[in-house]
Formats: C-alpha cells, structure tokens, sequence
C-alpha cells in the first residue's frame, strides 16, 4: 500500500535532522509509545487503562486548547506516572504558519503543559521556526521529538490490521512509535493498540515513558 507519509522514517531524514530525536538507542528491548492530539476526555481514559493492563508507560503529546478543556484528563497522565509533550497551542502546521504565529503558539501552550518536550503537528517545521526553538532548546533545555514509526491510526484509508502491521513489522529497541488519542485515530487505536501492546509484551519488550533522564 502507497502511504502519502514514511512508516518507518527513513534514514536520511534523520540525518538531515540530527538535532531531533527521532529514536532512542538502547541495547534493551525497549519501546517508546506516543499519543498525539489529546487529551480527550474518553479516549485518553481508553488508552490510559490500556497501558495500565500492561504496566505501560508512555508519552502524550498533548495540544493547549484540550488541555485547557479537559484539565482533569490532562492531570490523571502524570497522576498515573506518564510524561507529557507540548503539541502545539492549536495543532498549527509549522508549513502553513509564520515563525512569529508559531512560536507565540507554541509559548502559549507552555504555560499549560509542563513539558521540555516538543513535537510538532504533522512533523512540519520550517527551518526558521526551528531556530526559534533553538532559541528555547538552549533556555529550557527543550528537546524536539520526533518518531521513527508511524502507526498511520489517523489515516481513515488505513485498517486496523495495517496498523497493527506498521508497528510489529517496523518496531525495533528504542522505537518512537506514533498514536493518537483523537476521535479521528480510534477506530483505528481501538482496534491496534491493544494487540501491539500484546504481541510486543510477548515478544520482551518493555514499554517505557520519554524523559530528559532517557534522551
């Protein structure tokens, strides 16, 4: 199947961008599970029970304005252990927006979620808005985290199965894997998410939480 968007980040990109952290090398059998575009108030809490059947730990990536909505979802990630991502204000794509836009945007969600990491809608920066966040890297000691498997649960013309498959087929020690905890993704993450933390489990690995103690 022809995907508009890698699955597996391809190794120049990495490259291109060392800056980022794409994965986190580990002699471990270790994986890094993320959640996008929450929280949501019944799709976190889905994923959250998920995760604790497994004695999971992950990594939510959340947007402002949500955090602000559902502030006692956004509270019960780091109440179970979970750590937490700035996504953005608004879910801006760096592509479509200005530096000045982008970086009030992302300053904005800040002063909501507690985080030094940072990842950015749909992986898109412009190379002006990553100097701006540079700026804030050297400040805050800000790290940009990006991912080296792409579980695809957003896109409505991939299956379940397809999903499952991107990430088992995909997945090695040290692995960022991306999900979304959106009413977009769960059909998709319903489905998905419970058979990878299954079959992953069975295979040895452990599922751990992105902190700077990790990076």
């Amino acid at each position: 199947m022809l995907h508009r968007f890698f699955i597996k980040t391809p190794k120049w990109a990495k490259q291109f961008f060392p800056s980022y952290v794409w994965h986190i090398p580990s002699k471990e059998k270790i994986v890094y599970l993320t959640f996008d575009d929450g929280p949501h108030p019944s799709i976190t809490p889905w994923v959250l029970n998920e995760l604790k059947a497994y004695n999971a730990k992950a990594t939510f990536f959340c947007i402002g304005d949500n955090v602000l909505k559902f502030p006692e979802t956004y509270n019960e990630l780091t109440k179970q252990g979970h750590s937490v991502g700035n996504h953005t204000q608004r879910h801006l794509n760096g592509w479509k927006t200005d530096k000045e836009t982008y970086l009030k945007d992302v300053a904005e969600a800040a002063k909501v979620i507690n985080a030094n990491l940072f990842r950015p809608p749909y992986g898109k920066l412009k190379s002006e808005q990553a100097k701006g966040l540079s700026a804030a890297m050297q400040r805050k000691n800000l790290k940009v985290i990006m991912w080296d498997v792409l579980s695809a649960d957003f896109d409505a013309k991939t299956s379940p199965e397809t999903c499952i498959k991107n990430v088992l087929k995909n997945v090695a020690p040290g692995s960022i894997v991306v999900f979304h905890d959106s009413e977009k993704a769960f059909r998709n993450l319903k489905a998905s998410l419970p058979v990878v933390l299954k079959t992953l489990k069975e295979e040895g690995y452990k599922f751990g939480k992105i902190s700077m103690e990790s990076l």
